[in-house]
């Protein structure tokens, strides 16, 4: 008799099994993947402003090169075409991948061999193709992890990303500074951080392109039509939209001033800031991030996004607590912890619901135009959020970010038994 396969529910689910999942190779090259796509985002931001500050750019000049960031908003525009067409290597998927990565290579170097003292409008328009091609890597990684994760799988699949995203962003960030400063210089440290791009390059090569992945649009017309056709026919589809809007928004406001008040709310130094917020920070997003694609293993997504949406506004409500204490060393290492902890696992769970969300026909589309939809809270609650300070204090303002996450929180009740449908056992 042939043995029979053991079918758990989520409760039942022992340990290993579901830990399991975080060994499987497709996991590992998903971490490898989110490298490759956080690595050149600090390139042309971040790093980029701190090679024009050393090399004497004038500051107007600094501000207009934020601009070139913009790729990164606008990239649901040209997501239909990487639906549409494939590359005659590799497939869809992967062969996007390796088209998109091997420009970025030669791109990121190009920009490493320029002077933005001597050329500043060649390093500009080098930065924005350095962004656009990146903006189209972060399209088809994020289409190829919802093409070929199952249900189970998407907690993991989440929390590895955003794991390799935020190393590459710590490798290209923080760690180009120090070797510039004390190793390279500008120009070797952006050729090695270009040779890095060979990590995305190799984890392309070894993975698998999604099987049964569904056939490309026949037409660039239905690439940009019926994903939206698809998505409007689902039932709830305007409610699941403001789902996403609003599922981060309480954590959006109260993050977009953060640096600010704790500069000039407690008066904590730059340097008690960046080691505490940036620093710490960090380790306990990434920690969070993989606690809790581990816990949806066993949660399952609704819950998932129901405890870690509530732990998001409840870690608001500690940034009123320092508020209201003044500069306290130890309650803001607490509060700093507790947020981006609760903050990981909420990104990890937010991840795997737009995973959830795209059908495998249009996910390119789909996801891009979702992520962007994401970014809504993110890029336009700044001048609210400054206005709400100003007008409230910081204790206040905080006590209204944990209010403005409540209305998420009661949409992920009323949208039960849709979420629960997107987590059915065995749905890509």
């Amino acid at each position: 008799m042939a043995p029979v396969a053991t079918v758990y529910t989520r409760a039942a689910m022992p340990l290993s099994v579901y830990a399991a999942v975080f060994r499987s190779r497709t996991i590992l090259l998903l971490m490898l993947l989110g490298f490759s796509s956080g690595l050149p985002l600090a390139l042309t931001a971040g790093t980029l402003q701190a090679w024009l500050a050393v090399e004497g750019v004038d500051i107007v000049t600094i501000g207009w090169f934020a601009l070139v960031g913009q790729p990164y908003t606008y990239k649901f525009l040209w997501a239909p075409l990487m639906d549409r067409y494939a590359p005659p290597f590799l497939g869809r998927r992967r062969g996007w991948l390796a088209a998109t990565q091997l420009v970025l290579l030669a791109l990121i170097a190009l920009l490493g061999s320029l002077s933005p003292k001597d050329s500043p409008w060649l390093t500009g328009m080098a930065a924005l193709a350095v962004a656009f091609v990146s903006a189209s890597q972060d399209i088809v990684a994020d289409a190829y992890r919802s093409d070929i994760l199952r249900a189970e799988e998407r907690g993991a699949g989440a929390a590895v990303s955003v794991l390799g995203y935020r190393l590459a962003m710590l490798v290209s960030g923080a760690g180009a500074l120090v070797v510039a400063d004390q190793w390279l210089g500008w120009h070797g440290t952006y050729w090695l951080m270009a040779g890095l791009m060979v990590v995305g390059m190799a984890a392309t090569w070894f993975a698998l392109e999604p099987a049964g992945a569904a056939a490309a649009p026949k037409t660039l017309n239905a690439a940009v039509t019926q994903p939206m056709a698809e998505f409007f026919s689902r039932h709830g589809a305007v409610w699941i939209l403001l789902l996403v809007v609003l599922y981060k928004l309480g954590d959006a406001f109260a993050g977009n001033l953060t640096t600010a008040f704790l500069l000039r709310g407690p008066g904590f130094s730059a340097t008690e800031v960046g080691a505490i917020n940036k620093g710490f920070g960090l380790v306990a997003t990434i920690l969070g991030a993989l606690a809790g694609g581990a816990m949806m293993a066993r949660l399952g997504l609704f819950r998932a996004l129901l405890l870690f949406g509530m732990l998001q506004a409840i870690t608001n409500l500690g940034f009123m607590l320092l508020a209201a204490s003044g500069k306290d060393y130890v309650l803001m290492a607490a509060v700093i912890g507790a947020e981006n902890l609760c903050g990981g696992m909420g990104t990890a769970a937010y991840v795997a619901l737009l995973m959830a969300l795209c059908d495998r026909r249009f996910s390119a589309t789909q996801y891009a135009l979702l992520s962007a939809l994401s970014a809504v809270g993110r890029v336009y609650v700044g001048p609210a959020a400054g206005y709400m300070v100003s007008a409230l204090g910081w204790t206040a303002f905080f006590l209204a970010t944990f209010v403005i996450a409540l209305p998420g929180i009661l949409m992920l009740y009323a949208m039960r038994g849709t979420l629960e449908a997107l987590d059915a056992p065995g749905r890509k």
